[in-house]
């Protein structure tokens, strides 16, 4: 069996990117199956995670980011160009190509892929939820696109063989589609674990609006502002727009001393034994790698409960805690509940590490098999060693 993958670049540090590494990985390691990732804004950066050499990574040169700037018209504009020479570019490769399987990544092509003929089963996949368009709230001529993009989305997922959602709780917000299916994704069983012993913090994600470190930080200073947690530290893992802001804010709240903006590491896993508590602020995710991973781990986990993800993988006060979104004193309070009580840290800790089991890469990536192999019958054969 042949598969494409059809995403915006792998250059990134984040969890779709991450996730996309271990999936190929364990593709080509298990199965006869050859791999191809296709990108449109590559740009000639090296992936940031490890990809097998055997997978081609082609890149299209559509490079959708060279429209971020600039007015309103004009990205639309550009966006609409690129649009047409991605459709164009991606039709002639899928034809040559003759894939079995192609697997959109969402969104660029999602809107047209499916009318590309070249005899391969097209499959969405959805990294982020079904209203992560107007999640900023954008307004104007901008926010106008947003609304009937999303509004567009449920007209275009129905026509791929395979929906691929990553949460009950998302799959409930598409309504009722023939073709949806939940798969989560997948977590590499860890080979250490947290003993929550040391008195630090970690949250792990790209510096912008919808991670909220912002929010992080302010209730961070609530817990400095009480005088009892000198020795505990909050490292912050990631790179992005908002870095020179949340800077910023850290030092105008006088936390210098206790917040650290770190660079990303391919290497996440090793932080996360050396934590006690892994906080998560967003307005929005698709599926939080980071809650699972880090919980995997033994870490207890503190998180808002935003669609989508946390309140399918965090137990509420037994593997962590669920606060209501947006609420920076219950987070504050959360925070320091789990800072005061060891024996609470490491009763959750052992709660936390049953995560593996419902998220292990085995699992998830042996739904995957089923479900190619039941979208191409004749490859069948070539499935699991």
């Amino acid at each position: 069996m042949k598969i494409i993958y059809c995403t915006h670049s792998t250059w990134s540090p984040g969890g779709m990117e991450r996730v996309l590494s271990n999936k190929v990985s364990w593709i080509v390691s298990n199965t006869d199956w050859q791999v191809k990732i296709v990108t449109t804004d590559q740009h000639g950066r090296p992936p940031f995670y490890q990809f097998p050499s055997v997978v081609e990574m082609i890149d299209l040169g559509v490079d959708y980011s060279d429209d971020n700037a600039g007015p309103a018209m004009a990205k639309i504009a550009g966006y609409l160009r690129r649009r047409r020479l991605h459709k164009a570019r991606l039709t002639d490769l899928l034809m040559r190509e003759k894939a079995d399987v192609v697997v959109s990544m969402f969104p660029s092509e999602s809107s047209f892929i499916p009318d590309i003929s070249d005899g391969s089963r097209k499959v969405l996949e959805l990294h982020f939820n079904r209203f992560f368009r107007i999640q900023y709230g954008r307004r104007g001529l901008l926010g106008m696109a947003d609304r009937f993009r999303s509004w567009q989305d449920v007209r275009f997922v129905r026509r791929f063989d395979r929906f691929v959602v990553l949460t009950k709780e998302d799959c409930r917000n598409w309504g009722s589609l023939p073709n949806i299916e939940v798969i989560p994704n997948g977590i590499i069983r860890p080979s250490a674990y947290s003993d929550v012993s040391l008195h630090r913090v970690i949250a792990v994600g790209r510096l912008d609006w919808q991670k909220g470190f912002d929010r992080l930080i302010e209730a961070w200073g609530k817990v400095m502002r009480t005088g009892r947690y000198g020795d505990w530290h909050l490292d912050i893992f990631g790179r992005g727009e908002w870095h020179d802001r949340l800077q910023e804010q850290i030092q105008s709240l006088g936390l210098a001393s206790s917040v650290r903006l770190n660079s990303p590491t391919s290497d996440i896993m090793q932080e996360y034994t050396r934590s006690s508590m892994l906080v998560m602020t967003s307005h929005y995710e698709g599926f939080p790698m980071v809650l699972a991973e880090s919980m995997s781990c033994g870490v207890p986990a503190v998180a808002f409960d935003c669609p989508c993800g946390p309140e399918d993988v965090i137990k509420d006060g037994v593997s962590g805690f669920l606060v209501k979104d947006g609420d920076i004193t219950a987070l504050a309070d959360a925070m320091m509940r789990l800072m005061d009580d060891d024996a609470l840290r490491h009763d959750m800790s052992e709660e936390a590490r049953k995560v593996a089991d419902t998220y292990s890469e085995a699992s998830v990536m042996n739904r995957w098999m089923t479900l190619f192999e039941n979208l191409v019958p004749s490859q069948a054969g070539n499935g699991v060693r």
